[in-house]
This record gives structure tokens, sequence and C-alpha cells, in this order.
């Protein structure tokens, strides 16, 4: 009976050790099925920010593109400086303006003024590339002196070709966080990765614009033309006055102040000679009242 008894009370422990066993697991799985969950996400959206980072795969695209893409294409920037003195000022603008029509040129930018010394007009021209060293030598002739020329160029096409291969690296991006956007199944998980995207999508306008530009600068090259003549007998010395010319003209104006000074008291004269009685006045009569 001693041994039936003690066989008895094993059993029991045994048993209620199960019962208390199985809540704790099913517990402990919910929570993990739910943490699993969040992760999921987590871990889908660092995986898709991965794709952004340069691969082998773009580096691979940016090597084959030489031979098969057309953006290889040499794309180079030119600009010129000129700077020109004229001995026909009127004649030498009417033929640049006509003659900007023949060349598939155009004024971006014009700027005239004209001084006591000179007349002169500063041109900001956009000229297809193919027509840029014709245009640049034909700002000459005669009555035309070059005072100066300066001519520089850029290759832009490895960074045409590089922001195209990350353009599309970041809209196979755009495409995976359009995916998680669709499986997203609350609030939190929806904001997180709208924010995200909207990041790329910042990321993916700013290389468009880039890639526009680079491709505008290339077609179109930009001359800065600066012509001018001196008028009135001018010379370039009449516009860097000396010391003594300096000394001359502050002496004519002072002279010229002192005139104006003059002739404005004249205009007032009897209102000074009514001040004037007035203090006359006033000082006899403090002398009797001393």
């Amino acid at each position: 009976m001693a041994i039936f008894a003690m066989m008895l009370n094993s059993c029991n422990k045994g048993s209620s050790l199960k019962i208390h066993d199985v809540p704790l697991q099913d517990q402990t799985a919910g929570a993990q099925n739910k943490n699993e969950t969040s992760q999921q996400l987590t871990d889908q959206i660092a995986s898709a920010d991965t794709v952004a980072a340069p691969t082998k795969e773009i580096s691979n695209n940016i090597a084959t593109a030489k031979d098969n893409d057309e953006d290889w294409d040499k794309k180079i920037v030119k600009n010129a400086d000129l700077q020109l003195q004229v001995d026909e000022y009127k004649k030498f603008n009417t033929s640049i303006h006509n003659s900007l029509k023949q060349y598939g040129a155009y004024i971006a930018e014009e700027k005239q003024q004209e001084t006591d010394y000179r007349m002169e007009n500063s041109l900001t021209i956009k000229v297809p590339v193919a027509q840029f060293e014709d245009l640049v030598n034909s700002l000459g002739g005669d009555g035309v002196k070059i005072m100066e020329k300066n001519i520089s160029s850029e290759d832009v096409t490895g960074e045409v070709v590089d922001t195209k291969a990350r353009l599309q690296a970041k809209l196979a991006v755009r495409e995976k966080y359009l995916q998680l956007l669709k499986q997203a199944k609350n609030m939190n998980e929806i904001l997180q990765v709208q924010n995200d995207l909207n990041e790329i999508q910042e990321n993916i306008e700013a290389a468009n614009g880039r890639i526009n530009y680079l491709q505008h600068a290339s077609a179109y090259s930009t001359i800065n033309l600066e012509y001018y003549q001196y008028i009135n007998g001018s010379t370039a010395d009449d516009e860097k006055s000396g010391f003594l010319t300096r000394l001359t003209s502050a002496f004519s104006t002072g002279t010229s102040v002192l005139g104006e000074t003059v002739l404005f008291a004249l205009s007032i004269w009897p209102l000074l000679l009514g001040v004037f009685v007035f203090w006359i006045f006033i000082k006899k009569f403090k002398v009797k009242k001393a």
C-alpha cells in the first residue's frame, strides 16, 4: 500500500507539470508569430535598401554600355569667353543678331549699357555644339579687335552614364517599396514605407534633372560675348583716371557746390535780412534791460 501511494503521488506531479507546460508554449508561439510579422517587414525594407547601393550588376552595365549605349557618344560641354573692341558698334551689333540664325544659335541673355566713354553690350549665346567653332571663328574681321579669348571644354560622358545607371537602381528600389506598401497591415507600417518611398522619389527626380542638364549643356555650347566701342574721342586711358585728374574733378565739384550755395542764399535774401534785423533788435533789448 505504501509503495502504491508513492507511485500515485509521483504520477500526479507529472500530470500537473504537463498541464502548466502547454499554455506556456502556446503563449511563446503567439509572441514569436507577432515578432516574426514585424521583423519580416523590417527585413524586407532592409533588403530593398541594399539595391540602392552600387552592385556588380550596375558596374557591369556601365562597362558594357560603352559598346551598346548611345549615351557613350561623346558629350562635351564647351564654353567660350570673348571680349571685342569694335569700330562701329551699331553695325556690329546688327550683324551679330542677324548671323546667329544661320548657326542655329539663340541669345539666352543680353545686357546693354552706355557711359560717357563707351557703348557696350554683353551677350550669352547658346549654339549647337557642331556650330560652336564656326560661330567663334566668325566673330572677327575688319574693324574688330579681339581683346580677350578663352575657350574651355569638359567631357561629361562618364557622368551621364553613371547617373543613368544609378537612376535605374533607384527605380528598382521604388518598385520594391511599392510592393511593400501593398503588404503593409497597419498605419505604422504604411508610414514607415511611405517615408522611405518619398526620399527615393526625390533622389529619382534629382537624377533626372542632372541628366537633362548635362544633355542640354553638351548639346548647346555657351559663348559669353562682350563687345564695345569708345565714343566722343575717348580711349581706354580715359576710363582709368589718375590722381591729377581726380584732384581737378574734386576741385571743380567743390567750386560748383560753393556757387550753388551762394545762389541759394541770394534767392532767400529777404528771409536772411529779416533774421538779421530780428537778431539786432534782440541784442539791443538785452543791452537796455541790463
